[in-house]
């Protein structure tokens, strides 16, 4: 975040060219990334909306979505506008393609694969009010509920 922190009791640091090798080398198991869309076939765009005058940062993404073994998205479900992050296809430039695996919102959480969105948990909505803001098929996993 380019913004100082404080070393809480067990921080670390390493070289960046270290970080770049585990990336590349598929050392990671679990990514987390935010996104600004994430296709219904798992590809994320979280780099540049090409917006004028936004500054595009893609950094380390790339390497992140490519390198691990699985890529958890935390994000809200809809853009201030209204429309889902969520999507059948990116509309803004590709950061990995296939990689998601997982998205977390404050509506519910979804599971991405090879046959579509799954919805694993839900947070103060059903199902069909999911289904009415997200424009691809949902499915639900046996025993997601809703947590009202």
């Amino acid at each position: 975040g380019k913004i100082p922190v404080t070393e809480l009791p067990g921080a670390s640091y390493f070289h960046h060219a270290d970080s770049f090798a585990m990336m590349r080398g598929g050392h990671l198991d679990i990514c987390v990334l935010g996104a600004f869309q994430v296709s219904a076939i798992g590809d994320l765009a979280n780099w540049h909306t090409g917006a004028p005058g936004a500054i595009p940062a893609v950094g380390g993404a790339m390497d992140l979505a490519t390198g691990a073994k699985d890529v958890f998205v935390m994000m809200t479900l809809l853009t201030r506008e209204g429309a889902s992050k969520i999507v059948d296809a990116c509309t803004y430039p590709v950061t990995g393609v296939g990689c998601v695996t997982r998205v977390y919102t404050g509506k519910a959480v979804f599971l991405i694969g090879p046959d579509g969105v799954t919805v694993r948990e839900t947070f103060g909505c059903t199902l069909e009010e999911l289904q009415d803001l997200v424009p691809v098929p949902l499915k639900a996993t046996p025993g997601a509920m809703d947590q009202r």
